[in-house]
């Protein structure tokens, strides 16, 4: 099926192929990848964009020597069936399989690891200086795109580099799309020059009007490249610095190739502008390349076909509650940094256009937003996702959190998320957020309980965190009404002796099904912050062993908050702390992945007999 691709096992095979050859590589490269993803799920319309660039990129450069710095990361599949893991795609995003994303530890040929966005301008100039010192011959290349351009952080990198006589080529990988729609000023920038049809209009009218006076004709084209010169990215690009080439059809492998070989051989700071299209060569994911984003397992040949789910997941628990909301309290407002479909905000997107806000992969930018908001009489929520979260911490301290703002942060993909892997994983929200001053904390066991909990977070006038999981909950179905919770308080779930269980979050369930076997009590915790510190002094007082459970990094987390509870209550009663541990936990099923970590039933029941036996 793949005459050429079973040939090529490393880049240099690929340098020594004749540059005809190229097109026939890149159609049976983009077949594979249709083939490898349908069976194992992963990114798809990312990386079927990128298949010309990533052969030209190979063919040109001398890697691993030259460093390639891919933005995000989700477009890497064809670099890495190139460099020598063709037959590891059979595990992609699977435990004790490749990842989904660059990483440095799995191949040479991937410099930076890389997952979330904006990073690679950064890096790669890092990679450039660190090349220029040691005096180096070296190529460095950093490919931005889906949407990475929006980050403040790639305008940092590249105002720096524009500074620097370094040797730094920047890609901009152009297909118009982030993760969801693309959002902002500089995409619609894009967006009007790629149109191109006022050009093309007015130079056709005014050669037929010009064309019976030559010198006319040709000052007038002369003036149509002086203004066509003004509106262009190059004015951006090189006001930063930067050699604006482009832009170019990211398709058409012999452009790429004639392009590359020249930019290779300037020196300075060099920005080509590529243009591709998501999802370039299978139909389907060019027709709707938001769905073969990230894909489950499919058919090729029937494609992607919804399938009905029994259970909601967290995420459409919390869009309808955001609509339902809405409806009651105009002052809702939307925020989500690019994940409109990952956060759930799709109906609401469509029911309240007017109070929804994608303000583009700039989470820093969305927290703060919110907070401007809120200063004036606005009821802000902000959805994104734990691990995203990460990366407006200042902001969510400095501008939310020291002015007390009535800021409502829905934070999903809480704990452990399956095939991301570590890059993307929520381990440490309840640890970050715990220890800021002002902001209450809480973690929903079930549907439900996060409907409720959506409810009291807004209700409130000061900063509140709702965490929850990825995928769908226990099948609790949400009440209909919305009511208050009391504030910092839990609730005892199932007597029983000599052992408390006090679970937080997704943790209830599988403490209940050990409780059945060991008679111990349960607690559904409920809030992080503040925690029910009456709640753990009586079950210290009647317990022989407190066991604490979160699905969250155990250092500082809930468990500590525990233990920080009985120090100061003057409390001594042995405390067996289960949770993430103090690693960064690798891809797989997040079943597997909770059981490596104690957190099902089996292992809890099993941690806490090895503890018991012990003592």
């Amino acid at each position: 099926m793949y005459p050429l691709l079973d040939t090529i096992t490393t880049p240099s095979k690929l340098r020594k192929l004749e540059r005809k050859m190229l097109p026939q590589l890149a159609d049976e490269l983009r077949r594979f990848l249709v083939e490898s993803v349908a069976k194992t799920g992963g990114h798809l319309s990312s990386n079927l964009g990128t298949v010309e660039l990533t052969i030209a990129l190979h063919y040109v450069f001398n890697t691993p020597h030259d460093r390639l710095v891919w933005d995000v990361g989700h477009q890497t599949y064809a670099h890495k069936i190139l460099t020598s893991r063709r037959e590891g795609m059979s595990k992609l995003r699977m435990h004790g399989g490749i990842a989904g994303f660059p990483r440095r530890d799995e191949s040479e040929y991937d410099a930076f690891g890389t997952a979330h966005s904006s990073t690679s301008i950064s890096a790669a100039l890092g990679m450039a200086v660190a090349s220029q010192r040691e005096g180096k011959e070296r190529s460095v290349v950093a490919i931005i795109g889906d949407g990475a351009m929006s980050a403040g952080m790639a305008f940092e990198a590249l105002n720096n580099a524009g500074a620097m006589n370094t040797n730094l080529l920047v890609i901009l990988n152009d297909n118009d799309m982030s993760i969801s729609r693309p959002v902002g000023a500089l995409n619609n920038y894009l967006a009007r020059l790629m149109s191109g049809q006022f050009y093309a209009t007015a130079r056709r009218a005014g050669e037929k009007m010009l064309g019976v006076v030559p010198h006319v004709l040709e000052l007038a084209k002369r003036a149509e490249e002086h203004v066509k010169g003004m509106v262009t990215p190059s004015t951006l690009f090189e006001e930063f610095g930067f050699n604006y080439i482009g832009p170019i059809d990211g398709h058409d492998l012999d452009v790429l190739v004639g392009t590359l070989n020249n930019i290779k051989h300037l020196d300075g700071p060099q920005f080509l502008h590529v243009v591709t299209r998501k999802g370039a060569g299978y139909k389907a994911a060019e027709e709707d390349p938001i769905l073969y984003h990230g894909v489950t397992k499919f058919n090729p040949d029937a494609g992607i076909i919804p399938k009905a789910t029994a259970k909601p997941s967290y995420t459409q628990v919390f869009g309808d509650w955001l609509c339902d909301m809405a409806a009651l309290d105009q002052r809702l407002i939307g925020i989500t940094p690019a994940m409109r479909e990952g956060s759930g905000l799709v109906r609401f997107s469509q029911e309240y256009p007017d109070r929804y806000f994608d303000v583009g992969i700039a989470e820093q930018h969305a927290v703060t937003f919110a907070a401007g908001l809120a200063c004036d009489g606005m009821k802000p929520v902000v959805a994104i996702y734990s691990t995203f979260l990460q990366r407006a911490y200042d902001q969510l301290i400095h501008d939310v959190a020291i002015q007390n703002l009535p800021v409502v942060f829905a934070i999903d993909r809480a704990g452990l998320v399956g095939a991301d892997g570590p890059t993307h994983a929520g381990s440490f929200d309840l640890t970050y957020l715990r220890c800021v001053p002002n902001i209450t904390v809480m973690a929903p066991a079930d549907e439900d309980e996060c409907r409720q909990m959506l409810y009291t977070a807004f209700q409130m006038d000061t900063p509140t965190a709702v965490r929850y999981p990825r995928g769908a909950g226990t099948g609790v179905v949400p009440q209909t009404q919305m009511r208050m919770l009391p504030i910092g308080r839990g609730e005892i779930r199932r007597e029983g002796v000599k052992i408390a269980l006090l679970a937080f979050g997704s943790m209830l369930k599988p403490c209940l099904e050990a409780a059945e076997e060991l008679n111990a009590t349960v607690a559904n915790m409920r809030f992080v912050k503040p925690l029910d510190n009456d709640l753990v002094s009586s079950l210290a007082a009647n317990h022989e062993l407190l066991v604490t459970v979160e699905e969250n990094t155990i250092m500082g987390g809930a468990g500590s908050a525990v233990l920080e509870s009985l120090i100061s209550g003057g409390l001594t009663v042995p405390v067996l702390q289960l949770g993430l541990p103090d690693v960064f936990i690798d891809q797989g099923e997040t079943s597997e992945m909770l059981t490596d970590c104690g957190l099902d039933k089996a292992a809890i029941i099993r941690c806490i007999r090895a503890r018991l036996s012990a003592s």
